[in-house]
């Protein structure tokens, strides 16, 4: 029997509601492109934890507010503030989203408007189920402004499309409309914007007349393989604690923000100066030891 009850939870960063045994969590920061912070992440942590206190939900579903953005990504306005002393705080948190998502015992749906990018896309990565708008936009943006997405893209999306086409998506940022995201199997269904959330309802109208130990059970056995993954996700959050506060993240992010593009030759110019007076010093013999 299916329940007409719908509650909500108080929350800053999201919208949280359980109606007709459905979760739905909207990111919503819409001026930002929904992109997300730590209040967010917890928020989020927290509203997705809760549904295991209630067994009647069947499904859940993620998504943004309005129609312009799934989600940007991090806030780049708090990821500035990163550094190798607090990292652990922001890779923490997405690793802590990550493992609850999969860790659920009910399926979770990507419910994807417009803009799906970097962190944001990862979150979908995370997800079981992805449905998108036309006006969905897929993409990696790492290397344009100096973060490093390890926190799944680089674990899941050769999975999903390939190693090739994945090394496009992450060192060329390439992007992907949803009807090409659909051909390469980075995202399951894309439908008219005016249909998305209908259709998104009718998935979650499916999934009620299936069996919930199922849908538990298998959700654990699929994600048996990847879970062994669990070690590249640890080595990537310390790969990513050296990335935040360095010169080279700061330039990227802030470019950003300046709406300008980043000077990232003026490191690799750099480096060269310092290589090359490395290797000058060998032929000097300074890496000799002084003898007593």
């Amino acid at each position: 029997m299916t329940s007409e009850a719908s509650t909500t939870g108080e929350y800053g960063d999201i919208l949280f509601e359980v109606k007709d045994n459905v979760a739905w969590v909207t990111i919503n920061r819409p001026w930002v492109r929904n992109a997300f912070r730590e209040q967010t992440l917890d928020e989020m942590i927290d509203a997705f934890r809760s549904t295991r206190d209630d067994p009647s939900i069947v499904c859940a579903v993620v998504t943004g507010a309005g129609d312009q953005a799934f989600s940007a990504g991090g806030d780049f306005h708090a990821m500035t503030r990163l550094n190798r002393a607090n990292a652990h705080h922001w890779n923490d948190r997405m690793l802590g989203l990550a493992m609850t998502l999969r860790g659920l015992p009910i399926p979770v749906v990507a419910m994807v408007n417009g803009w799906c990018m970097g962190g944001g896309h990862e979150l979908a990565l995370w997800c079981d189920l992805v449905i998108a708008s036309e006006n969905a936009v897929f993409g990696q943006t790492g290397a344009r402004v100096g973060a490093c997405p390890t926190v799944g893209a680089t674990q899941y999306i050769p999975r999903l499309i390939g190693e090739r086409l994945a090394r496009e998506m992450i060192f060329l940022c390439r992007t992907f409309k949803a009807e090409e995201a659909v051909q390469v199997g980075l995202i399951n269904r894309v439908v008219p914007q005016q249909d998305l959330r209908k259709e998104t309802e009718a998935w979650c109208e499916q999934m009620k007349s299936y069996s919930s130990q199922t849908l538990r059970a298998t959700k654990k056995s699929l994600n048996f393989e990847s879970d062994e993954l669990y070690a590249s996700w640890q080595h990537g959050m310390e790969l990513l604690a050296h990335i935040w506060g360095s010169e080279e993240s700061l330039e990227g992010m802030h470019a950003f923000m300046e709406k300008r593009k980043p000077d990232f030759q003026k490191f690799r110019d750099r480096n060269r100066a310092e290589v090359r007076d490395y290797l000058a010093g060998l032929e000097r013999d300074e890496n000799q030891a002084p003898r007593s």
